[in-house]
């Protein structure tokens, strides 16, 4: 019996120490695999920097973005993880630097990887999009396709989420960047969700196309932050989430032309006391949001699983949360409608950043710490 005891209590020793935990977080783990039972929490990889953006080359292969202007190829089987050359000055100051990262649609033949990032300019650093192939470990063939209208002295509200639909456009959102009116003015690129073709061109069917004072790229605006982008190709809906003021983080479905409200409409109170912000929560010609969150959990990333590892997660919605510290998801209606909330891994108490669903349906997640995490069932 002794010698069972001793072993097993090996084993358990060894696990900890296999997932890179102290005994501490371990401890956490076994109230989360307690609390969910059937599914399990494990720590793959330990990065240095905020590992802010994540995509899969291949099933055992991340390609990983840190805010600070590094990228990192994280190999899974081999649980290393290698830097990648290449990479253009970033802004890296404030909320901006190395952002997203997101595989095309076409990468298998064409090799292209997109990425946003804030670059420097004359009139301080704006958001942009871009785009490059990997040969191993260095970026080749850079290309800038647009860097927005949007540069402020401020290093707030960057944006920025990357999603594609089926029909060959990018979408990627840039924040009001500190400077509330510019949201909606159409003339600027800030507080906006643009759509591109994947070449960086701007599709003749986009909404403000030839009309005066308003830049071609622009697909909807009135948005403060988005952190947050998806396109569902089951339901062709594309979604945001973003950041609202004190209070009032919204999930957003997003529409053509659409009018998101900020800073006329909005949920959020200002950061300075109790008083409300613009002319109220409503008003018509302004979309609402499929939710909000009061208190605000500071979103930092949107799914939708589709996979088969969780089949009662189907066709729910997942974001990070960087202020209440927990993965949060939103069951939706065929409609589109936010109909239940829970909130998963708040024992972790871990700012989660990015998200990504592998080929298996698991679940990756990095955290502001640097850890690159993943659920899996058990």
């Amino acid at each position: 019996m002794f010698m069972f005891i001793r072993s097993l209590l090996q084993a358990l020793v060894t696990a900890i120490v296999a997932i890179g935990v102290t005994a501490q977080a371990a401890a956490r783990f076994d109230e989360i695999e307690q609390a969910y039972p059937g599914v399990r929490l494990e720590q793959v990889h330990k990065l240095e920097g905020v590992p802010w953006g994540m995509t899969f080359l291949t099933p055992t292969r991340l390609l990983i973005t840190e805010r600070g202007s590094k990228l990192r190829l994280l190999d899974l089987e081999r649980n290393s993880a290698t830097p990648v050359a290449g990479v253009p000055a970033v802004a890296a100051r404030g909320q901006g630097g190395l952002m997203d990262v997101a595989t095309g649609p076409a990468y298998a033949s064409d090799g292209w990887i997109y990425f946003t990032y804030s670059k420097s300019s004359e009139s301080g650093a704006a958001t942009t999009l871009a785009r490059a192939r990997l040969a191993e470990d260095r970026l080749l063939d850079w290309q800038d396709l647009l860097v927005t209208d949007s540069a402020t002295d401020s290093h707030r509200h960057f944006g920025s989420r990357i999603a594609f639909d089926d029909q060959g456009h990018v979408f990627f959102g840039v924040g009001d960047r500190g400077e509330r009116p510019m949201a909606q003015d159409l003339g600027n690129h800030a507080g906006s969700i643009l759509r591109l073709k994947l070449d960086g061109s701007v599709p003749a069917d986009n909404p403000f196309v030839g009309k005066p004072n308003a830049r071609n790229e622009i697909w909807s605006f009135g948005h403060r932050n988005p952190q947050g982008l998806l396109f569902d190709r089951e339901s062709r809906r594309l979604w945001s989430i973003e950041h609202g003021p004190r209070g009032g983080d919204e999930i957003n479905l997003i529409l053509k032309g659409g009018n998101y409200g900020w800073p006329i409409i909005s949920h959020g109170k200002e950061y300075w006391g109790p008083v409300s912000i613009g002319e109220g929560r409503s008003k018509p010609g302004m979309e609402p949001p499929r939710k909000v969150y009061i208190p605000s959990i500071a979103p930092a990333s949107l799914i939708l699983y589709r996979g088969q590892a969780f089949p009662e997660w189907r066709g729910d919605l997942f974001a990070g949360a960087l202020k209440l510290r927990h993965l949060n998801r939103v069951s939706l209606s065929e409609s589109g409608q936010a109909i239940a909330e829970t909130r998963l891994l708040e024992d972790l108490d871990e700012r989660i950043r990015a998200l990504a669903q592998s080929l298996e349906g698991w679940i990756y997640l990095s955290t502001d710490s640097g850890r690159i995490l993943r659920l899996r069932p058990d």
